[in-house]
């Protein structure tokens, strides 16, 4: 016995376990501070996911904890407790009061299941004031959506895990879950037996590092065009699936991506995991001959005055290969096979003038058959493989290889710049919210120069062509002023079962990859939809005009005959400090508009700022050293340019919805004070 408490006394590990340790473990509390998950912004600034506090319900059925008979700490008449719960939390009466009663088999506290988790703020406040004994809280963290069904699969959702944690499963919660988690801290002291610290004893305290915030390319408003443009097509047409993503034509930013059917991050009502964006390859049809017909260019054997006769192409080994239209229309240019989306034209380009290493070589080059890297998770590279006679002049015309929207919107900021292929992205800057460090920005990258001028110039006349030209495939997709080209696609769908392919005119993908406006593009617009009905394209070419008709107002375009008017780039001058005749003198030589705030003599700011791009469509406001300046009426501009006005003003802007300002909480003309807010009503001009 000596001997054994002498081993005791003196040594650190007794029979495999570390005395130190076990006497830490069982003196010493831990608490966890959690961290704040960080918050999702769009591109304007709108708050797309956010951390809120939420509560589960419990009750206390033990009366020991009861001590006071006037303040009781349990449940006390459980029918009533039921009968009034009922009313707030979804769950029958029945069904409380038989939680309720679980202190029969010795349970101490009971939870509600699913109806009693995720209670907001409010409705922890309508429990509160039916003051029921026993009925208690848990305070918790939840991830809150407040659009609600909105870029759903871009943003993802994250879920509240067992132990408290909030993990991403999905979008950019996922992909970004490290970023926005943050740190968890700590609270470490010594206890005594009930659990209180010990006086006297040091307290170890790690702050928790909050999780970072996140803003998208996504501007809100487009996306809000998008969304709703797929809403109102779905009331005429049904589809597998519908997809469409906008792009920026100069950046490769993603301003709106959506898909449907979709679903609410605050319910999860999921049908479908994977983002079609990124996710979900498919063979595109037509769309793809645009790149071939470059790929000719590129390799310099084009010409598209060459002729061919359209209908049918009989391969070396017996395959017969048509067009849409099998019986043909007699003898075609290249050019004109190109605006009527014939494969025959494709079949004859790549027969008589390339190969197989040519065309991949070229569509690798533009980065199909491998992942754009795009923030996104569970991005697939698609399937470029081809190899016998007639995969190669399926691959031509798109079928036979597998595509991701994105790829194709890679791909198309080819002949949006000059050539010069652009690395898309929608994530604009991630920023640590305690110091404000931006610790990740992106902006326009280019990946490197797949096409020249004048390819690009040819191309450009071609889907203009086969938009605006008679009677060609893309005519449904005609806008008043010809300002949107591109080019149309219809592909089959393979069958998975058989290798061949399903028949069936609704059985096929439709698409459309464009280019808005032709004289200046600043969107590239996807879209493609699964077994629309009837297989008809008006399931896709009326939400696509409807988005472009949208977009061009918010951008202050109007897609008339006027916009055939010649666009003429600007960058804008600084005139901060310049005499406001100067800057007016400037401006008008440019042919740009402008509107003067305040009777100043000198330019005190200005919006856009210095060395912005603009054109001669744009309105540049200029602010004068006017001591007695007013709230200028903003009412009739985008939500973009009115905030951007206001707020140089020194104005704290709130927003009320999205698209154009339909009013202001303060009316114009009134003096600006210190600290003002004003809010704008918001709601987009075209529904």
């Amino acid at each position: 016995m000596i001997f054994r408490l002498c081993e005791l006394a003196l040594s650190d590990e007794i029979d495999g376990t570390n005395l130190k340790e076990l006497k830490a473990q069982r003196t010493t509390r831990t608490n966890i501070i959690q961290a704040k998950r960080g918050t999702i912004y769009s591109g304007n600034n709108d708050i797309l996911v956010q951390t809120v506090t939420s509560y589960k319900l419990i009750a206390h059925l033990n009366s020991d904890r009861t001590i006071n008979p006037n303040n009781p700490q349990h449940v006390v008449d459980k029918e009533y407790t039921a009968r009034e719960l009922a009313t707030v939390i979804d769950m029958s009466y029945e069904d409380i009061l038989y939680l309720l009663n679980k202190d029969k088999d010795g349970i101490k506290q009971t939870e509600f299941g699913k109806a009693g988790r995720g209670l907001s703020e409010i409705t922890k406040k309508k429990i509160e004031e039916l003051e029921l004994p026993g009925i208690d809280f848990e305070e918790s963290f939840k991830r809150y959506y407040p659009k609600g069904d909105f870029a759903s699969y871009t943003i993802g959702y994250a879920k509240t895990q067992d132990d408290g944690t909030i993990k991403g499963e999905m979008g950019i919660e996922k992909y970004y879950d490290d970023l926005l988690s943050g740190e968890d801290g700590y609270l470490k002291y010594q206890k005594d037996l009930r659990g209180y610290q010990i006086a006297g004893t040091p307290v170890i305290r790690k702050e928790a590092v909050q999780g970072n915030d996140i803003y998208l390319t996504i501007d809100s408003n487009i996306q809000f065009y998008v969304e709703q443009a797929i809403k109102k097509s779905n009331e005429t047409y049904n589809w597998e699936w519908f997809h469409m993503t906008v792009a920026d034509a100069k950046t490769g930013a993603i301003l709106a991506t959506a898909n449907s059917p979709s679903f609410d991050p605050n319910y999860r009502n999921i049908t479908n995991y994977l983002d079609i964006l990124v996710s979900s390859p498919y063979e595109p049809g037509s769309t793809m001959k645009t790149f071939t017909y470059m790929a000719a260019m590129e390799n310099g054997v084009y010409n598209g005055d060459e002729t061919y006769e359209s209908g049918t192409f009989v391969t070396s080994d017996g395959t017969e290969i048509g067009d849409w239209n099998r019986n043909g229309w007699g003898t075609l240019t290249f050019d004109k096979g190109y605006a009527y989306s014939s494969n025959v034209a494709v079949i004859n380009i790549i027969n008589r003038h390339m190969n197989s290493l040519m065309l991949r070589q070229y569509l690798k080059l533009l980065g199909f058959g491998k992942k754009t890297k795009i923030s996104l998770p569970s991005e697939s590279k698609g399937n470029l493989e081809f190899k016998y006679e007639t995969e190669i002049y399926n691959a031509g015309f798109g079928q036979g290889i597998t595509i991701t929207p994105i790829q194709m919107i890679q791909a198309m900021t080819s002949l949006t710049n000059d050539g010069m292929l652009l690395k898309p992205y929608i994530v604009s800057k991630i920023v640590n919210p305690e110091t404000g460090e931006v610790i990740l920005e992106n902006k326009r990258e280019e990946i490197e120069r797949v096409a020249s001028t004048a390819t690009v110039q040819k191309m450009i006349s071609l889907m203009d062509d086969c938009v605006n030209g008679i009677g060609n495939t893309g005519a449904r997709f005609r806008t008043e002023g010809g300002e949107l080209i591109g080019k149309t696609g219809t592909s089959q769908i393979a069958d998975e079962k058989s290798g061949g392919y399903i028949a069936g005119e609704e059985n096929v993908i439709t698409s459309f990859s464009g280019v808005y406006p032709k004289s200046d593009p600043q969107i590239i617009i996807y879209v493609a939809a699964k077994k629309p009905t009837g297989g008809d394209q008006k399931a896709i070419s009326i939400p696509v005009k409807e988005v472009v008709q949208n977009v061009s107002k918010y951008y202050g375009n109007q897609d008339t005959k006027a916009a055939l008017v010649l666009v003429k780039d600007y960058k804008v001058d600084n005139f901060i400090n310049k005499k406001v005749d100067k800057a007016k003198t400037t401006l008008e030589s440019n042919g740009i508009n402008y509107i003067l705030i305040g009777n100043g003599t000198k330019v005190i700011k200005q919006t856009p700022e210095a060395n912005t791009k603009v054109t001669n469509k744009d309105t540049v406001y200029l602010i004068t050293n006017d001591p007695n300046l007013t709230i200028p009426d903003v009412t009739g501009l985008s939500s973009k340019v009115a905030k951007s006005l206001l707020e140089q003003l020194g104005l704290k802007v709130k927003l009320d919805g999205t698209g154009y300002v339909t009013s202001q909480s303060i009316a114009p003309y009134t003096a600006i004070t210190t600290g003002q807010e004003i809010i704008l009503v918001l709601n987009p001009k075209f529904q």
